[in-house]
């Protein structure tokens, strides 16, 4: 069975309440049980911190454990070069993850320091990202 998690940074624990308007109405774990539910036969983990250091630690622990990552850094995705780090130092492949279109945004949103690092980046397709970065790892593992 395909082992993936999610790594969710800051205020993406408020989806749904947040800026509807940009990242639609639908809460996380909403849309974590329509996963799951759609990818039955994924073992799907799921992480969620406001907090850098705990995002590392998860990196870490899933990095060396699990068969892929689907990580949506938030505002870390601009700023921190130890989640860069945290990525470049683990095995498992990570596909980057944006809910709205960074290049879009304000200007400062354009560059992702883990982007270099990352397999590949979804971005600008909402919530339904995701899935598409489960049926990327699906489509890995079938070769």
């Amino acid at each position: 069975m395909l082992r993936i998690t999610i790594i969710n940074g800051p205020n993406l624990n408020l989806l749904g309440k947040r800026e509807p308007e940009i990242y639609g109405h639908t809460r996380f774990e909403a849309y974590l049980e329509q996963l799951r539910k759609r990818f039955s036969g994924i073992d799907l983990q799921y992480f969620q911190s406001n907090h850098e250091g705990a995002l590392i630690d998860a990196l870490h622990e899933a990095g060396f454990s699990r068969d892929g990552i689907l990580l949506n850094a938030g505002g870390y995705s601009h700023t921190s070069v130890a989640l860069r780090d945290a990525v470049a130092s683990i095995p498992a492949p990570v596909l980057e993850i944006h809910i709205s279109n960074i290049f879009a945004r304000e200007p400062f949103r354009h560059h992702s320091l883990l982007s270099g690092v990352c397999k590949g980046c979804i971005c600008g397709l909402g919530l339904e990202g995701y899935a598409l970065g489960l049926q990327y790892f699906l489509a890995e593992k079938a070769g």
